[in-house]
């Protein structure tokens, strides 16, 4: 093995550790916190809980119904746009040979095996099929949460402090911030495989996108107009 080729396999070594690690690092950032500011997951995570809690006062829960039949069918498409991805990962895979011959002539790039460009289309393979199962694992808990629903009892007819009314509650938001974040957790995986195409060009492109996309989600999680609505607690500040 020539000293450069040697080089490139450990930069993009190094390029796929940082992509895990900067995934795993924007996780756990997004479940504690970052510099004392809550998440805008953690605010929606919130909100669920008060949905349920209002769900258990009404008598007609219509409305309910209406917005759990959305978040299932918006759940749906990202599962169905994963399968599409995945079949598209195949058909790449298929012509991967055409397809590097034109990467060769594109001046500028990193130099590449057959091997290797394979082995980065099936690491792109197996982002979505992690995408797809969080979806279809999310529709499910919905689909769960809307059993669980048609179980809670009315509040008004129990009292809103009564221990079945409050464990139902309890039950269904738990069931649905579950949903919530396995959801989060497969448009996690899409976001990042926009980074991970970086490295089909090189390994130093690969980090830049990652860092990119990961600056892009954290904004939106901790710094963006949506948490800051969230967080206002009187309508007078809207």
């Amino acid at each position: 093995m020539e000293p450069a080729q040697n080089t490139s396999y450990w930069l993009d070594a190094v390029a796929l550790v940082y992509f895990f690690v900067v995934w795993m690092v924007y996780s756990y950032t997004t479940a504690k916190g970052f510099g004392g500011r809550k998440s805008l997951t953690y605010e929606m995570n919130e909100a669920r809980r008060q949905w349920m809690a209002t769900m258990a006062t009404r008598e007609l829960r219509m409305i309910d119904t209406s917005i759990m039949i959305g978040l299932q069918q918006g759940t749906g498409f990202f599962a169905s746009t994963s399968i599409l991805a995945i079949g598209g990962c195949f058909g790449l895979l298929n012509s991967s040979g055409r397809v590097l011959t034109l990467f060769h002539e594109i001046p500028f790039l990193n130099e590449t095996t057959q091997q290797l460009f394979e082995t980065k289309i099936l690491g792109l393979l197996v982002l979505f099929a992690y995408a797809f199962f969080k979806f279809a694992w999310s529709y499910r808990l919905f689909n769960y949460c809307s059993i669980l629903i048609g179980g809670v009892p009315m509040a008004r007819d129990k009292g809103p402090d009564d221990p079945l009314v409050l464990a139902s509650i309890n039950r269904a938001a738990g069931i649905n911030i579950q949903a919530g974040q396995h959801f989060n957790s497969g448009l996690r995986g899409i976001f990042f495989s926009i980074g991970y195409l970086g490295w089909f060009l090189h390994p130093l492109l690969f980090m830049a996108t990652t860092t990119f996309v990961a600056i892009v989600l954290l904004r939106r999680q901790f710094f963006s107009t949506a948490r800051d609505v969230l967080m206002r607690n009187s309508v007078s500040e809207l």
